[in-house]
């Protein structure tokens, strides 16, 4: 038996470092329903009826990022920034979907669970969920009623392989606020500012030849995967923060912009092109430095797809941390 004097403090210290000891949460903040009591909100939006012709376990994706990313980094070495110090960063739980099974409704809660975080001036860092939570999540932060945004229309930075503004469906399988269709009626509804918006990475598999012209009609400028590779990522990065100025700016991550070695467990894979690896998309995320981020969401993890090794979720812990450094950065 050992005469060391047991101290309760430093045994909890050394075992917040192994992922798998005591109550999960967000990077380990603490757990706090209270928008008033922090700067940053982490959120999770278990939802996953927005996206219905792929897998529905997307909602599982809040549960599997408390797990992995309780032994995640603490500190941003580039930055030379420690966020949780910065600011006050709390997990304040999931968003109450209790219509889980029916989109639309869905939908209007979600809105009405962050209108509530842009009144008190919080800042959202979510992990989904589809892609069908941004849409919900761009209208209570940005327009003429947001507080957060003082007003002004959001400069989307959207990185994906697919457009998500599908305007000319009037519905997916049902849902009329969908995956596919979230890019337009934030656009359309006056929440985003399209001409001030980049979409990144697109790559999806033609079935068209002018399937991306929705995203061209309203006024987006897309930067496809091999125009990014033709760019670099300098001038990518250049061109982006040109078109936003001094907008607040929104940061939206699809995972399947990701290759898929990279992360396999998402809902919408494109093999046959590569894309991104996580190196490029860190590089890009950290390009917008300085700029006036209002909130940002990680989407369409599926964790029953994932390898044993989580690969996929880790992935998806590594740009929540970048998010979430970049919005301390500039508090």
């Amino acid at each position: 038996m050992s005469d060391k004097e047991y101290r309760p403090e430093d045994q909890e210290a050394f075992m917040k470092c192994l992922y798998w000891w005591g109550v999960p949460t967000l990077f380990r903040c603490p757990h706090d329903p209270d928008p008033d009591h922090c700067d940053i909100a982490l959120v999770g939006v278990p939802h996953s009826t927005g996206n219905g012709t792929t897998e529905r376990d997307q909602h599982l994706a809040p549960r599997s990022l408390r797990d992995v990313s309780a032994n995640f980094r603490r500190a941003h070495g580039p930055f030379q920034l420690v966020p949780w110090d910065k600011c006050r960063i709390n997990d304040l739980g999931d968003v109450p979907l209790t219509h889980a099974l029916v989109n639309d409704i869905c939908v209007e809660h979600i809105e009405a669970y962050y209108k509530r975080l842009d009144q008190r001036r919080v800042r959202p860092v979510s992990i989904g969920g589809d892609h069908s939570i941004t849409g919900p999540i761009l209208k209570a932060l940005g327009g003429k009623d947001s507080v957060l945004s003082d007003g002004q229309k959001i400069a989307m930075v959207h990185f994906d392989a697919h457009t998500d503004t599908m305007d000319h469906l009037p519905h997916w399988l049902g849902a009329e606020r969908s995956a596919a269709h979230w890019g337009s009626y934030v656009a359309l509804e006056g929440h985003v500012d399209p001409q001030k918006s980049t979409q990144i990475g697109i790559r999806g598999h033609t079935r068209t030849l002018d399937w991306t012209r929705t995203s061209d009609d309203l006024g987006y400028r897309m930067i496809n995967i091999d125009q990014y590779r033709s760019m670099g990522a300098a001038n990518v990065i250049d061109l982006v923060r040109q078109r936003v100025g001094d907008a607040p700016v929104y940061i939206t991550f699809d995972l399947d912009c990701l290759d898929p070695t990279v992360a396999p467990a998402v809902s919408n894979l494109e093999p046959g092109c590569n894309g991104f690896t996580i190196d490029q998309a860190v590089e890009l995320l950290r390009g917008l430095r300085g700029l006036n981020i209002v909130g940002a969401d990680v989407v369409c993890l599926i964790p029953s797809k994932d390898n044993p090794n989580k690969i996929t979720s880790l992935s998806a812990a590594a740009i929540m941390f970048e998010q979430i450094s970049l919005i301390a950065d500039c508090m």
